[in-house]
């Protein structure tokens, strides 16, 4: 190999954490489509799911932090194997529908929880210590893509088993196909000081690199900045299809808008993670942002029929998931591998806060207002917000690293 060549990907690594990411991220995301018949049969009201879907977002944020040192430490393997196991006993116990709290729980704590031991920030970090720090961008946008391509294909395949056997069953089967995950798992097995970027692996604890990050200003505004991109996808995620029922927009355009969204953002991702090798990662950021805000601003004001529907979703499915791959690629220079999982973690806690305010608000406002439509444009607002956030960020490693 000559002196400026880059050792290849590790593609069995690559395709692993992909199928992985397909099944955590695709179920999750396909959850709206349960809402109306599973309210149909209990009788309960959408503040009642979005409350759980709300729980949900927030489980999956609190646990990242968590699920992430672990990986760090005892293996990115053993925590998928958990991932597996909490999201099918979560999909049985909401399957049940006898009580909003097993909804709650079921739905809720322990789906979150097996996807916040299964998505981007677990499988990223196995990501980051096997590539190069010039490979990093690319091989993250094809993790976020592959979570894009479960969205995509999670669609139709629930809305194929609520029509065939019903909402209840539908998620069994569902629960079936995520114990997968954790046959999928041995690949990435291995910590921080595993792969092939273990001689960037320093000997700083958790909590010193929990000081570091928190003292950086660049960090901080990331983090605080991802809680709007949380906001925004978690309400479009959870609410998007009764939004366009309640518009007189029925089946399969819901189908077919959610699908769009998940096979835009297969390219959005993989587009993302290859500018974030060239261009200025906290630019790409703000743009998404912006574009986010205009993009929404348009479909809010423009006559809304299945022919904007369409045109919004794929539009919206280009900057949905794009800004994983330079968010958390920001992280690793900031800090290094040694920490990601824990670090990413608290980068996407405030993502999910986000989230869980985006379904909740939804839930409530739509009960109390009858409308979604405050809620879409406080996005809006923090969609603006955001950008502004992410100009200042310095795209350079901490002293320490620079040091070394």
């Amino acid at each position: 190999m000559s002196a400026g060549a880059r050792p290849p990907l590790p593609w069995l690594i690559i395709a692993s954490g992909s199928l992985i990411a397909i099944l955590a991220v695709g179920p999750r995301s396909a959850m709206g489509f349960f809402q109306m018949p599973l309210l149909q049969d209990t009788g309960w009201d959408r503040s009642t799911f979005g409350l759980a879907m709300a729980i949900q977002n927030l489980a999956w944020g609190l646990s990242q932090p968590l699920f992430g040192a672990l990986a760090d430490k005892y293996g990115t393997g053993r925590v998928l194997i958990l991932s597996g196991l909490c999201y099918a006993l979560g999909l049985f116990l909401m399957s049940l529908g006898t009580s909003p709290l097993l909804l709650h729980i079921g739905g809720g704590v322990l789906v979150g929880m097996g996807v916040g031991a299964g998505s981007f920030g677990i499988i990223l970090s196995a990501f980051a210590r096997n590539v190069t720090p010039e490979q990093r961008s690319f091989a993250f946008g094809i993790g976020t893509a592959a979570g894009s391509a479960g969205m995509f294909l999670f669609a139709p395949i629930s809305q194929a088993l609520i029509s065939s056997v019903g909402w209840s069953d539908g998620l069994v089967w569902i629960g079936v196909m995520t114990l997968l995950i954790p046959v999928l798992a041995y690949p990435l097995r291995g910590n921080a000081h595993s792969g092939t970027q273990a001689m960037a692996v320093s000997t700083q604890t958790a909590s010193d690199a929990l000081m570091e990050a928190f003292g950086h200003r660049s960090y901080v505004l990331l983090t605080l900045g991802f809680f709007v991109c949380g906001f925004q996808v978690a309400f479009i995620t959870a609410h998007f299809p009764a939004y366009l029922a309640d518009l007189g927009i029925l089946a399969p355009w819901p189908v077919i808008a959610m699908a769009l969204i998940g096979f835009f953002n297969i390219i959005g991702s993989l587009g993302a993670g290859y500018l974030g090798q060239i261009y200025s990662k906290r630019y790409i950021l703000a743009f998404i942002y912006i574009a986010r805000s205009v993009a929404v601003t348009a479909f809010l004001l423009l006559p809304q029929s299945p022919t904007s529907v369409v045109i919004f979703a794929s539009v919206m499915g280009i900057l949905w998931l794009s800004t994983v791959p330079p968010t958390n690629a920001l992280v690793a220079i900031m800090f290094g591998t040694r920490h990601l999982g824990l670090l990413g973690g608290f980068v996407f806690l405030s993502h999910q806060i986000g989230s869980f305010l985006g379904v909740w608000l939804g839930g409530v406002l739509y009960v109390r207002l009858g409308s979604y439509d405050p809620v879409w444009w406080f996005g809006v607002g923090l969609g603006v917000a955001a950008a502004l956030v992410h100009l200042p960020i310095r795209e350079r490693g901490v002293a320490r690293l620079q040091a070394a």
